[in-house]
């Protein structure tokens, strides 16, 4: 459609932690040539895209080891931003020490609490005592100020180059799928054609509570033969008896199927709302032939 939104060829994009952090590294993958400006909070990241401070925001959503991340869930539906696509990035764990250091020499290892989890093996092999530090890339830097051979850091190979460290070990994590999928954020909603392969939409619902409310909403997507990738749900405000769910789907809100399917999730739900329609990364298709 001529003059409808799409995301520009260069521009700023936000994302949260500190410079070399893995959604750092999602960004200057996703989008080579883009400045990148990192934030102490997904609430920051979100407010920089919504003020106009950012054109984009690389939001982790979910990992395949450690699950979804809940602080998106939370933020999201108030933040006023469209999903405009998704990007998949592999975690490749790197042990990371000052110049002239060796991995003999390390003692004590320094990352974020769920990469901890993640580098078990390499802990043990080498006897490390684990540092918990507030991200992996913050790891990195107080590594790199402390100078000191003995502490090491696990971050991304962007983090080493970015503080001036070594890469003492590549991919020490225990799984090698370990990957985090991100929702690409814009102001404006930037949704590709009807009938487009691929595409993926991002739905936002809460049902009523009656008996039998979530099984009439789901209904429609199997009867129309839609695929149904993601569904989670969470409590409201505390409370028990409100439960909302973020559902993602295949296909095009326009499209006949996941149309009439997304009217009856509108008639049996209390409140619903679309968050996103976009491309699906090609990650999907390669993880499904098993590439």
């Amino acid at each position: 459609m001529s003059g409808a939104p799409s995301i520009p060829p260069m521009g700023i994009i936000a994302f949260q932690g500190r410079p070399g952090a893995y959604s750092d590294l999602a960004c200057r993958q996703a989008f080579p040539g883009w400045t990148t400006l990192p934030c102490e909070t997904f609430a920051d990241a979100i407010a920089a895209v919504h003020d106009g401070r950012a054109d984009l925001g690389m939001l982790a959503c979910e990992n395949s080891l450690a699950g979804r991340v809940p602080d998106i869930h939370a933020l999201l539906p108030q933040a006023g931003l469209n999903i405009v696509g998704e990007h998949f990035q592999r975690v490749e764990h790197c042990l990371l020490g000052v110049p002239g250091s060796t991995v003999a020499q390390a003692r004590r290892v320094h990352t974020h609490p769920v990469a901890m989890g993640q580098i078990r093996g390499v802990i043990e092999a080498l006897n490390l005592t684990p540092v918990v530090e507030f991200d992996t890339a913050g790891a990195a830097e107080l590594v790199a100020r402390w100078n000191n051979p003995e502490d090491v850091a696990v971050a991304s190979a962007l983090a080493a180059e970015l503080n001036g460290l070594v890469v003492l070990r590549h991919n020490v994590e225990d799984a090698a799928h370990n990957t985090t999928r991100f929702y690409i954020t814009s102001r404006d909603a930037i949704r590709p054609p009807a009938g487009q392969k691929g595409t993926v939409t991002t739905v936002l619902f809460r049902v009523r509570n009656t008996a039998g409310a979530l099984y009439k909403v789901l209904g429609g997507f199997a009867t129309n033969g839609v695929n149904m990738t993601r569904l989670e749900s969470y409590m409201l405000d505390g409370s028990f008896a409100a439960t909302q769910f973020l559902l993602d789907v295949e296909g095009h809100p326009e499209d006949e199927p996941l149309g009439r399917a997304l009217a009856e999730l509108a008639f049996f739900s209390e409140t619903s709302a679309i968050l996103g329609v976009y491309p699906g990364s090609p990650f999907r298709e390669d993880a499904a032939s098993g590439r």
